[in-house]
């Protein structure tokens, strides 16, 4: 039977996984108040796009695509790990392959979608202000909005499976350790180009913005007008 570190080697969450029980209690009340707030704030933001007709415009749009994305994660994901959290390390509930899947799945999913939500704002954002409005209006049809927030979620669901850290977590058997170590480098890696990628797509969209300002702030003080 494998013991608590063994779990911990190959379960998605390390942190809740720690032998000490009352960093696990902690932990699984810190995922408890972030479940319950970010549910709150996410439902809330929602809500009030849906209610009011001068919010619903494509750049509110996308915010609550990374909204629902958002709530896949603190409404799904996170009270799971909560209750887990406090249960033993070699509780039955965690040996379910499909089960440990299905959450790597929602939390990975989440994510992936919650950052591609904020490059869709920070691109909307930059046409807008640096782009003619013919070119904004053409690009950012309804139809066209519905087309790029359905590719977030089709891309997310199509990257998620090839992460092979989730595979490795969900299989029921316990891998070799050079092959693990192998795959969550892999995984890592990933995460992080994807990550950095976003970052640099981001800074390009508002740096363009910021010149744009500045170069509409030079012309408005040439002539002197208010």
């Amino acid at each position: 039977m494998p013991n608590a570190s063994s779990w911990s080697a190959t379960s998605p969450l390390l942190l809740l996984w720690e032998d000490d029980s009352g960093t696990r209690i902690f932990l699984s009340l810190l995922y408890a108040v972030l479940a319950i707030s970010g549910t709150l704030s996410n439902v809330m933001v929602i809500y009030l796009v849906f209610s009011f007709k001068k919010l619903q415009t494509t750049s509110n749009a996308f915010i609550v695509n990374g909204c629902a994305a958002d709530l896949s994660v603190c409404a799904l994901w996170m009270p799971q790990e909560a209750v887990l959290g406090l249960l033993p390390p070699n509780s039955s509930s965690l040996r379910s392959a499909e089960y440990r899947l299905l959450r790597g799945g929602l939390l990975g999913l989440g994510l992936t979608v919650s950052l591609a939500s904020h490059l869709l704002v920070a691109f909307n954002r930059y046409v807008l202000i640096t782009k003619l409005p013919s070119v904004y209006q053409a690009l950012y049809q309804r139809r066209h909005t519905g087309c790029m927030i359905g590719l977030s979620w089709a891309l997310a669901l199509l990257l998620v499976p090839l992460l092979p850290g989730l595979w490795t977590l969900g299989s029921a058997q316990q891998p070799p350790p050079r092959q693990t170590d192998g795959s969550s480098r892999y995984t890592t890696l990933l995460l992080a180009l994807a990550v950095l990628g976003q970052t640099a797509l981001l800074l390009h969209c508002y740096l363009g913005i910021v010149r744009r300002v500045r170069g509409s702030a030079k012309r408005v003080s040439v002539l002197n007008f208010h």
